[in-house]
């Protein structure tokens, strides 16, 4: 069992992140998880279907934080990074896994099943959701920043 409070955690898997399923639910015990699948490799899963799921259980507030695992986590972190309000950023040693939530209010943690095996995979979920956003005044005014280019950017 992982430390620090208990977290609601939405978790979700491409066809090649699913390698990793099974350490990220060993570090998501006595946390609440949304499994929003995959568990299979067995069908091409496109990670883009899944950031929009994982990104939009956070911004309803179905889950806290999220976790989300494709091959490389590049593709994981660009597509969620999309839908307004998520901050998300891949993540493949402990420092970035807390330093991203304690400055940046990271709130999904991507990972790639290519790059970390399950023992780190366990150690940066872990790391991810005992990290709590500092607060501090320059952190708040940088975060108004991205909700500025958020708003202000068109996508056209």
């Amino acid at each position: 069992m992982g430390y620090g409070p208990v977290v609601k955690v939405a978790i979700a898997f491409d066809h090649r992140g699913v390698r990793l399923r099974e350490a990220v639910l060993e570090a998501l015990a006595g946390h609440s998880v949304v499994d929003l699948g995959t568990d299979t490799d067995a069908v091409r899963i496109d990670y883009p279907e899944k950031a929009r799921e994982i990104g939009e259980a956070v911004q309803r507030g179905d889950a806290d934080r999220g976790v989300f695992v494709c091959g490389s986590g590049v593709g994981a972190s660009v597509a969620a990074s999309k839908l307004p309000g998520i901050r998300a950023a891949i993540c493949h040693d402990v420092y970035s896994a807390h330093q991203g939530v304690e400055h940046d209010d990271m709130n999904i943690l991507c990972l790639g099943s290519e790059v970390v095996g399950p023992s780190l995979a366990r150690d940066l979920v872990t790391t991810f959701l005992a990290a709590r956003f500092d607060g501090g005044e320059r952190y708040v005014k940088r975060l108004q920043m991205i909700e500025d280019l958020e708003r202000n950017t068109s996508h056209a």
